[in-house]
């Protein structure tokens, strides 16, 4: 009886929970929220609205009525291969929007804002301005290099062996070890990241740094932030294996995704580093269709809270 249950009240992405992980059961719904059910029968229910990422690990079986209320309460639903490293995702958390999508294919498509954005997206991730007179296939190549010893100095800090960042998604066991925790920490910020795109209104293929990739731009804003978060611990986990290392990593990222407030600062840095083009965002059409789950209106003034 669907009419008697409370009004859905999803949590804003930025204040949620960041990722969850479901293993070796049965997402369903239940009395209008997400419940797990494990192989035993035991059911684990999840708060709807909560939690920004629901990871999907092999061995999960996810209902239709679990991806409905995904879509509709804005939960990112991403299917992970083993170890996280391949990432199939329902679900639009926020929904895009026209007037998003406008604005970031416009700066994306003229190569003097798409450069304006770039040079953005370097200064944040290095702390300071980017060469001058450079194109962004320029900027990439500068980035690479710099990217390629900033590895190498985190496997001298943590005494781990460390040749070159290799991996092939098709064979996880041939890379080894650091490479291995690298691949399962940035599987863990790119769902984190595709979530806070997706929810902020934009589409994740349409990139600047990256090209021609389903999750362009999620490679982009994620690179920003990698170092700062996942990386480290990679390279800490793979300097001391304990048990299932891909699985440590996992843990720690989700510890640290949230106490960094990843998904309260990565939204806002969106906005920022779109606006380093320096053009105005189109205004939403008149017609734009509205949020799926609109805020119930209080009954004060706008100023008045509930």
């Amino acid at each position: 009886m669907p009419e008697l249950l409370p009004p859905l009240r999803p949590l804003p992405i930025k204040e949620r929970l960041s990722i969850l992980y479901i293993e070796y059961g049965h997402l369903d719904v239940l009395d209008g929220a997400f419940v797990v059910v494990d192989k035993t029968g035991v059911r684990t229910h999840i708060p709807v609205g909560g939690v920004a990422c629901l990871m999907l690990e092999p061995g999960t079986r996810v209902s239709h009525a679990a991806c409905a209320l995904a879509g509709r309460v804005g939960t990112l639903l991403v299917w992970i291969g083993e170890a996280g490293v391949r990432l199939y995702s329902a679900g639009q958390p926020g929904g895009a929007r026209s007037d998003r999508l406008l604005y970031q294919a416009k700066l994306a498509l003229d190569d003097e804002l798409r450069l304006k954005v770039v040079r953005k997206m370097y200064a944040i991730r290095f702390g300071e301005e980017a060469p001058q007179r450079r194109s962004v296939e320029q900027l990439r190549g500068i980035e690479g290099a710099r990217v390629r010893e900033m590895y190498k100095r985190l496997a001298r800090r943590y005494g781990v062996e460390w040749r070159a960042r290799n991996y092939d998604t098709t064979e996880w066991d041939s890379a080894d070890l650091p490479n291995r925790c690298l691949s399962a920490a940035t599987a863990c910020l790119y769902g984190v990241t595709e979530a806070a795109v997706l929810a902020a209104g934009y589409a994740p293929a349409v990139g600047f740094i990256h090209t021609g990739k389903p999750l362009s731009f999620v490679y982009d804003i994620a690179d920003i932030y990698k170092f700062d978060t996942v990386v480290p611990i990679a390279f800490q986990v793979a300097a001391k294996p304990a048990g299932i290392p891909e699985r440590t990593v996992r843990l720690r990222c989700r510890d640290v995704f949230r106490t960094s407030r990843l998904l309260e600062r990565i939204i806002p840095g969106i906005e920022d580093i779109l606006a380093a083009g320096g053009i105005e965002p189109p205004q939403a059409a008149p017609e734009q269709v509205g949020p799926a789950i609109p805020e119930a209106k209080g009954l004060g003034d706008v100023g008045h809270r509930g």
